[in-house]
């Protein structure tokens, strides 16, 4: 049986974050959003309704001072931000899950058990299925389609 989490609101969790190690930051130009650092790592949390809370940007590895994204490309997972996309090394992966499990028990979010495993991408992007995200009118035409001739069936031996 699944243990009940201790939901928190704004300010609850703003004060166990920061008595956790937690660097916090007020977003400028906005209200009730704060960037949090720690591990070398950032997320951006906001107030959510009366006094609930949200992750506002999800938690990634600080790379040049920006929030990377993690995206996994098969055979290896890599750290991308608008500039650059560097690998994933295994201190940065155990840093950002570190970093993801305070940040979820700080807030009073439940941990998923694939999530518990290790550290879980926001991005799947595998050599194998190259413009399958992307919507179908802006995919790349196959051979086949190309041609515009259907491509019979073969009949098998009877």
């Amino acid at each position: 049986m699944a243990a009940k989490i201790e939901e928190r609101t704004y300010e609850e969790a703003l004060n166990w974050l920061r008595d956790h190690g937690f660097d916090l930051t007020e977003a400028p130009g906005t209200t009730a959003r704060v960037f949090l650092k720690k591990y070398s790592c950032s997320a951006a949390i906001q107030k959510n309704g009366d006094d609930g809370v949200k992750i506002f940007a999800y938690p990634g590895c600080l790379i040049s001072g920006e929030i990377s994204k993690l995206v996994n490309k098969g055979y290896q997972q890599f750290l991308k931000t608008s500039k650059t996309e560097v690998p994933a090394t295994a201190d940065h992966l155990k840093s950002l899950q570190q970093f993801t499990e305070e940040l979820k028990e700080g807030l009073g979010l439940p941990t998923l058990y694939n999530e518990s495993l290790g550290t879980v991408s926001e991005s799947y992007r595998y050599d194998r299925i190259e413009n399958r995200d992307k919507p179908v009118a802006d995919r790349p035409k196959r051979p086949w389609e190309k041609a515009g001739v259907a491509v019979a069936a073969k009949k098998g031996r009877a």
